[in-house]
């Protein structure tokens, strides 16, 4: 009889990434199966992290010259890890997730929002998996690229991403929109806030802006699935009613009694404290509109710096299933009641996510992918996320000063970038002054990175009931004259 003996193979020891990034891509080394794998996790991260002097294609990740540096064997390496190894992105995905939720300085809790938004790249051709005529939102337009869906969680002092799906327009579809697989982006959105919450996210309700807010089928797809929501409302967004009754948002609002400050009439003053130091007085009011109102299964919140005026870059129009407080609905809800001032809270974080988050996705290389494959898509944008988790981080165990000033952004050459040829890096995050154009320290430029995002959050509100402690101080405010997440 032969006996076979099974030995373990010792896992090989990988070139450790600079600085405190090891110790973060260490804790992904068992769902990457090869030393090569891991050692292109840590250096596709380390690439994205540095500071962004072009775009961040493989070239640039990779220390290489633009377009005449594409056969180096280091990008050759990133181009294989991001498009031919195998390795599962969802997994990684929700281990960083996990870490997110492990750590109390990021976990969520239900004091948060998730936030369902989608951003749209420029791409050339057709062969890329995703790309298509569509409307871009973040240039106003419709041209050529990808859109992608995301969730964010978010309070008002830390947010990551969740989950991010790229859309994928008709025409890559044999059946066009009829096919089976065909999904619209608020089949997606709805289906990734369902998901977040299997996936442990605990948050006070779904926010999105009014693309998905005018949406009568995803709020219903929302509530069906048991989720709260606070979405925004075009001003003019109709409704069916009766000739002699208001029509839209707008309408709704100006049917409201005002008589000034001395005499609000319908409305209850909001007071919103901005990172500056400075407040303003809002005012916030349940109105009517055709089955909508303060006690129906659909609320409409009215919030505006001036009802008198309701000026358009200050006025919000909400729809909301949070019932209010003392009303009719309430005892019945499977959601806590929401009074005015905490509808006009929960969608005020989305309002300086919208302006952070992209800056950083930008900075982090989120649209410079020069790949084609779906798969190889979706891994660069997991990487991306997980670029952005660490500069958390790194920002809550290394806490900048105070009165630290984050490096202005260097000026971007493009791909084709500037000509003169720069070293190959070994340790892509070399220590050094961040200020500095060819040096970032592993910990200075993810902590400016992050110094960004505080700059623009809303400051925090008074104690709510949903708030949970947190523990571990929390960063401090950078230029107050850069905060504007109305």
């Amino acid at each position: 009889m032969i006996f076979l003996e099974y030995v373990m193979t010792v896992r090989r020891p990988c070139p450790v990434a600079p600085g405190p990034l090891e110790e973060y891509a260490a804790r992904f080394d068992d769902l990457f199966s090869r030393v090569a794998q891991r050692r292109g996790f840590r250096e596709y991260l380390a690439g994205l992290l540095a500071p962004r002097e072009r775009n961040k294609t493989l070239t640039a990740l990779a220390g290489a010259e633009p377009v005449t540096g594409a056969q180096h064997p280091a990008v050759q390496r990133l181009q294989f890890f991001l498009s031919e190894s195998r390795w599962d992105p969802g997994r990684v995905n929700d281990r960083r997730l996990e870490l997110l939720r492990a750590d109390p300085a990021t976990a969520p809790h239900g004091g948060g929002v998730l936030v369902i938004d989608d951003s749209g790249d420029r791409k050339d051709g057709r062969k890329t998996a995703h790309v298509g005529r569509q409307w871009l939102g973040r240039y106003g337009k419709t041209d050529n690229g990808v859109v992608t869906v995301t969730t964010l969680w978010a309070d008002e002092q830390v947010y990551h991403p969740v989950h991010a799906v790229p859309y994928t327009p008709a025409r890559h579809f044999a059946k066009g929109k009829n096919d089976l697989e065909f999904r619209t982006k608020l089949q997606i959105g709805a289906g990734l806030a369902i998901l977040a919450r299997e996936a442990g996210f605990t948050f006070r309700a779904v926010v999105a802006d009014s693309g998905y807010g005018d949406q009568d089928g995803f709020r219903a797809e929302l509530a069906e699935a048991g989720l709260p929501f606070v979405m925004a409302l075009r001003p003019h967004r109709g409704t069916w009613a009766r000739a002699g009754d208001v029509h839209t948002p707008v309408e709704a609002a100006r049917a409201l009694a005002w008589g000034g400050p001395d005499d609000p009439g319908g409305w209850t003053a909001v007071e919103r404290t901005f990172r500056d130091g400075h407040t303003e007085t809002w005012w916030a009011a349940d109105a009517t509109l055709g089955g909508w109102g303060p006690d129906g299964v659909r609320r409409l919140v009215v919030a505006t710096a001036d009802p008198g005026t309701l000026p358009d870059n200050a006025t919000w129009y909400l729809v909301t299933n949070l019932p209010r407080p003392g009303g009719p609905r309430e005892p019945g809800s499977p959601h806590p009641a929401a009074g005015l001032a905490e509808i006009v809270r929960l969608y005020s974080i989305r309002n300086w996510i919208e302006q952070g988050y992209k800056q950083v996705k930008d900075e982090l290389g989120w649209a410079d992918f020069q790949v084609r494959s779906d798969l190889a898509i979706r891994r660069h944008q997991v990487l991306v996320n997980c670029a952005f988790s660490f500069c958390w981080a790194a920002w809550f165990a290394h806490p900048a000063p105070q009165d630290a000033t984050p490096p202005a952004p260097q000026a971007s050459g493009g791909e084709r970038g500037p000509r003169t040829r720069q070293p190959m890096r070994t340790a892509v995050l070399a220590t050094g002054d961040p200020g500095c154009p060819r040096l970032a320290g592993p910990v200075d430029h993810p902590a400016a990175l992050v110094g960004r995002l505080v700059e623009r959050a809303p400051a925090p509100p008074a104690a709510s009931p949903d708030q949970l402690g947190r523990g571990g101080p929390w960063p401090a405010p950078l230029h107050p004259e850069l905060t504007n997440y109305r």
